[in-house]
């Protein structure tokens, strides 16, 4: 039998913290890699991942769920070798998906498990009821921050309300924007013990930081993934080190009862 496509979220209780930076990254190091795969833009009312990429996709989420138009349709090639499922933006259809659209997604996504290694989504920043969703239907969540205070305080209400309200209680934390790996450290330990001593069995796991580098913001502007236009810089190499971190990550084998993607193969694994 196949192996189920490993599916990640990259996800954020603030904007601003490079979320939608790391999942391009990722994607490209991944691909790059050898490995199949697709990025899923979540944040569907604020979508950007295609100007990042400097892409201009036909069609985008948005039609799939008012037009009727399939996914292979939606898919977008980058040139990068990997591709994406891009969202909408300033669409206020899509700020909060209902049930049923949950579920067409759902269904729609079933076609590619074959045709991949790693799913990537790109929620939205806070703790919003489409955010929540597709972190409940990944099986593995990076948690991105910052040391900024503001950036901490919001990832560990993200963490509290996946666990008390939903029973995650896995985690991995990328922090971005560290000064050097010291100050990496110390965010997470502050992190670490907020839940350690508020949150009861929460398991955080940190699996890479990404230093402040000026040869991000150029690759911004260029509109293109760092790790094309400067794989060599301090930034390109940790994101190039979370890629090979994540290659070794398997599905975990009891999942926590959340509906999944890919969950009909899911099932039939566990």
């Amino acid at each position: 039998m196949n192996k189920t496509p490993l599916v990640i979220s990259i996800t954020s209780g603030k904007g601003g913290v490079g979320k939608t930076n790391i999942a391009a990254n990722l994607a490209y190091c991944l691909a790059k890699n050898g490995k199949r795969v697709v990025l899923l833009d979540a944040d569907l009312g604020l979508a950007n991942i295609d100007v990042v990429l400097g892409l201009t996709p036909e069609y985008n989420l948005f039609h799939l769920f008012h037009a009727g138009i399939g996914l292979d349709k939606i898919l977008t090639d980058t040139p990068y070798g990997f591709q994406i499922l891009p969202a909408s933006s300033g669409a206020g259809e899509m700020i909060s998906l209902s049930t049923g659209q949950k579920l067409e997604l759902l269904e729609s996504m079933d076609s590619m498990e074959d045709r991949l290694d790693y799913l990537l989504v790109d929620t939205g920043a806070g703790i919003n009821d489409n955010v929540l969703y597709f972190n409940l239907a990944a099986q593995e969540r990076i948690v991105a921050l910052t040391p900024e205070p503001t950036s901490l305080t919001d990832a560990y209400a993200v963490v509290k309300v996946m666990k008390q309200n939903h029973g995650v209680h896995h985690f991995k934390i990328v922090v971005n924007m560290a000064a050097d790996k010291k100050n990496a450290l110390e965010v997470f330990k502050r992190l670490y013990n907020a839940c350690d001593h508020f949150l009861d069995g929460v398991s955080l796991e940190l699996s890479g930081f990404i230093p402040r580098d000026a040869a991000v913001r150029d690759a911004v502007i260029r509109q293109r993934p760092l790790c094309d236009v400067s794989p060599a810089s301090p930034a390109g190499r940790a994101m190039a080190e979370l890629a090979l971190k994540v290659q070794t990550w398997e599905a975990p084998v009891n999942l926590d009862g959340n509906i999944k993607f890919f969950w009909k193969k899911l099932l039939f694994r566990s």
